[in-house]
């Protein structure tokens, strides 16, 4: 199964993984993060901490 986006939305498309979720999402997250895709509005800090900073911020 190929799992590679044609239209990423990641602006380092100098990175191996870039268009291939299934190798970028799950690294990601080994290291505590979302890639761009999933938290474009991340400041610079795509940590899971500040996505629930982000997330508490666009509900409240």
């Amino acid at each position: 199964m190929a799992c590679v986006k044609e239209n990423c939305p990641c602006p380092k498309t100098s990175c191996s993984h870039h268009g291939k979720c299934c190798e970028c999402v799950p690294r990601h997250k080994s290291m505590d993060g979302l890639p761009f895709c999933l938290f474009e509005d991340n400041d610079g800090d795509k940590s899971l901490e500040n996505f629930y900073k982000k997330l508490k911020e666009r509900f409240k």
